[in-house]
């Protein structure tokens, strides 16, 4: 796996009820205007679960107790975007999307996540979380923060180029 440097670490919690997800319309950087799973940095003497059950927490109101562990993303740019962040997903029943003081969550259909502005990376994790399928995604991004590439480096296969 490609590692970054200097790199901070995070967590994001894909929360679903169904054939639903609930995200999250970001109001400030990074990712700003897109829509974005829940999370956050994980805080000294955290680990990444319970910093993902935090986080949660914070922004949604959402108590959650055994989130799944899906995989890993690296994210890494000649620039200062560079993070490690561990993948969660949790099934929950439909509740009425809480306010949040990050940006304003939505509940959205499994068939319109292809067609929301998200950053370029999640399409893939939400692909490999229906699937059942773990990852370890290595994203790169230039210096203009555009991605150029990302491999699934458990498998070896290229995901994206573009």
């Amino acid at each position: 796996m490609f590692c970054c440097p200097g790199g901070k670490k995070a967590v994001f919690c894909i929360i679903k009820s169904g054939d639903q997800y609930l995200l999250l319309k970001r109001a400030k950087s990074p990712n700003q205007g897109k829509f974005v799973p829940v999370g956050g940095k994980i805080d000294p003497y955290e680990s990444p679960i319970q910093a993902v059950i935090r986080e949660t927490k914070e922004e949604t109101g959402i108590t959650i107790s055994s989130p799944k562990f899906c995989g890993v993303l690296v994210e890494t740019s000649p620039v200062n975007y560079n993070w490690v962040s561990f993948i969660y997903a949790v099934e929950i029943d439909w509740i009425p999307a809480p306010k949040c003081d990050e940006g304003e969550l939505y509940w959205i259909q499994s068939v319109d996540l292809k067609d929301l502005d998200t950053p370029p990376t999640d399409w893939h994790i939400y692909q490999y979380i229906d699937e059942a399928r773990p990852f370890v995604f290595t994203a790169i991004f230039n210096e203009n923060l555009v991605m150029t590439s990302m491999v699934d480096e458990l498998t070896g296969e290229v995901v994206l180029i573009t």
